[in-house]
């Protein structure tokens, strides 16, 4: 009766053996199963070197238009946005002491004759000749200084950009009456890094893109190069120059500035193999070995070229790199590859 009951128990023990391996099984298995990849091989290409740089644009020249000395301003003969020829009439000053100067010229002048008469007899010495003649001087001068400033004329040809006073108001010399730019040409100032100073060229061109215009770019050229590096900045000026032949770049104005400073050959991979480290800003691609496994590589990225990045170091030409897969990937692990 114990022997029938042994029996019995025995199928029952077999199948909770059977279920209890199983899973172990699976998981064996599964362990063994290789990611799935697919991998590129990296090669040298010839690869522009641009570089970007931030600048704001600005007149050619500025000249701030104004009297040397306070007075009255009787008439203001342009507004701003006008266009200015050189040597156009801006602004009428009060001539009150025009006037007054010219009378006291005439006053001297005839002082002076007189005074030159008595020093050919012998009257006066050459010492009071002297002094009248100085005096009479300095009156024309400033006769003339006065004449200059009567009249406000334009020193170059521009368009007005400013104007800080109306007809009436007293010049007191805090402001300029007009402010004239020339913006046919535009200049812009960029700070390039040091490492480019012997590679920037007067006279090379340059491309400018405007935020207010788009990818529209335009073409400049560099006009100067400051010969002195900012210690604290590590940088150095490029003045660069646009025609703006159509007026449509205007000072105060965003821009980028593109320059090319030639080919290099470099190592260019997929976008899709770059990983980012999270919690950094380092990036890795997987690095196929010769015995299946991959290796987990820091890389130093250069410019997006499309849906392609310039690889700067961290892997050599010919290499095989992981595509597609990296997210069952660890450093060391045998893949299967399938492209």
């Amino acid at each position: 009766m114990k022997t029938n009951s042994l029996f019995k128990l025995l199928p029952a023990a077999a199948l909770a053996l059977a279920v209890a391996c199983a899973p172990a099984e699976k998981k064996t298995e599964e362990t063994n199963i290789k990611p799935n990849v697919t991998v590129e091989t990296v090669h040298l290409e010839d690869v522009e070197q641009l570089s970007e740089f931030t600048a704001s644009v600005l007149a050619a020249v500025s000249n701030k238009i104004a009297p040397q000395a306070p007075a009255r301003i009787r008439q203001l003969h342009v507004e701003v946005g006008d266009h200015v020829a050189a040597g156009q009439p801006l602004a009428t000053m009060d001539d009150t002491s025009l006037k007054q100067t010219a009378k006291q010229i005439e006053n001297q002048e005839t002082e002076f004759r007189r005074i030159d008469e008595l020093f050919k007899v012998g009257g006066v010495s050459k010492s009071v000749w002297d002094a009248q003649k100085t005096t009479l001087d300095v009156a024309k001068e400033t006769y003339r200084n006065l004449q200059e400033n009567n009249r406000l004329l334009s020193p170059i040809a521009g368009i007005v950009t400013a104007r800080n006073y109306d007809n009436g108001d007293m010049y007191t010399g805090a402001q300029p009456v007009y402010v004239v730019e020339q913006i046919r040409p535009v200049k812009l100032m960029v700070n390039v890094s040091e490492s480019y100073f012997t590679k920037v060229k007067k006279g090379m061109d340059v491309t400018v893109r405007l935020d207010v215009y788009g990818d529209e770019a335009f073409t400049g050229k560099v006009n100067l190069i400051y010969p002195t590096i900012d210690p604290a900045s590590r940088t150095f000026t490029v003045e660069l120059r646009l025609t703006n032949a159509d007026e449509r770049v205007r000072p105060g104005m965003f821009a980028r500035v593109t320059m090319n400073f030639g080919s290099l050959q470099r190592i260019v991979a997929s976008d899709l193999s770059i990983v980012k480290q999270a919690g950094s800003g380092d990036r890795y691609v997987y690095v196929l070995q010769p015995n299946g496994t991959v290796s987990y590589q820091k890389i130093e990225l250069g410019r997006r070229l499309g849906k392609r990045y310039e690889i700067l170091s961290g892997i050599d030409n010919g290499e095989r790199i992981v595509v597609t897969g990296q997210n069952r990937l660890t450093n060391g692990v045998e893949v299967e590859v399938v492209n």
